[in-house]
Order: C-alpha cells, then structure tokens, then sequence
C-alpha cells in the first residue's frame, strides 16, 4: 500500500464537502439536496464511481466550480468519494441535508480552509484515509480571543 496527499484546489471564497457514498444515483440527490437547502447556491458535485464504467460523474449549478469538482475528484480517485465545491453557502447550511441523503455514508470534512486528502492506493484502487483541514492549533484560547469569537458570531448572525 501506498499513501498519497491530495491538496484540493479551489477558490479562496469556495467551501468544500468531501464525503463518501454508495450509490451512482448520489450525484442527482446530492444536487437535489443541495438546491433544496439554499435557493441560488452555486456548486460542483463529483462522485467517483467504483464499478461499471469507474467514471467521474459531475453536475452542478456553476461550470467552473463543476469542472474544479471533477478535476479533484479524479485526483484524489478514491471509489464511491464526492465532493462539493460551493459558494453562496457554507456548510453548516447544507450538512444535514447532505447527510440526510440516503446514499451517504460519510462525511470526512466541511471546510473554508487549505485540504489535503490522505488517500491510500492498493494493487484494487483508492481510498481516503482521512483529511487535513488547515492548519494545527498554536495554543489554547484565553478570555479575550473567547469574547471576540462570540462577539463574531453574533456580528455574522449565528448568535444572539
């Protein structure tokens, strides 16, 4: 076995979903979940099928974001994997109803920051190991960094 690091490109302002699925039918449900959480998100799907024709199945309501999708989902070219680049959302406003689609088994990152996917390659094929969301913790945080954090959430509307 080897092992491999993906680094995921994408767009500064994009956020990224990277799970695992089971069924070639994921690619229109995620869509539909997608579209049915946040009117007028933009995205790119990619799932990476693992039988039959093992092609990189791709749809979204962008191109370029749908073409950077296929683009990493072929990198990181680990079977029945997806991933979702979006913009005009953030992840905590589509998790569940990703999560909720019946072919979903997993979700290894929801992110804003720099990814790396760890992916394993055996003499069969691929599969993610785990991920690398940003950067390691520099310290813990004291009184001060906790007020601004909650002072944040409140300015962006996630707290009262």
């Amino acid at each position: 076995m080897e092992t491999v690091i993906v680094d995921i490109e994408k767009p500064s302002d994009a956020n990224v979903i990277l799970g695992q699925t089971h069924f070639i039918k994921s690619v229109e449900d995620i869509y539909e979940a997608l579209v049915c959480a946040v009117p007028g998100i933009k995205f790119g799907l990619a799932f990476c099928e693992a039988s039959g024709d093992c092609l990189v199945r791709a749809d979204g309501t962008d191109e370029s974001l749908k073409d950077l999708a296929a683009k990493n989902a072929l990198s990181i070219g680990a079977g029945h994997s997806f991933i979702i680049l979006m913009k005009n959302a953030f992840p905590v406003n589509v998790l569940n109803s990703v999560k909720n689609v019946p072919e979903v088994c997993r979700i290894f990152a929801a992110t804003a920051n720099p990814l790396q996917v760890i992916v394993a390659e055996t003499g069969m094929g691929r599969g993610i190991l785990g991920v690398v969301d940003g950067k390691s913790p520099v310290g813990v945080e004291g009184e001060a960094k906790a007020f601004e954090r909650k002072e944040f959430l409140r300015k962006i509307g996630y707290k009262r």
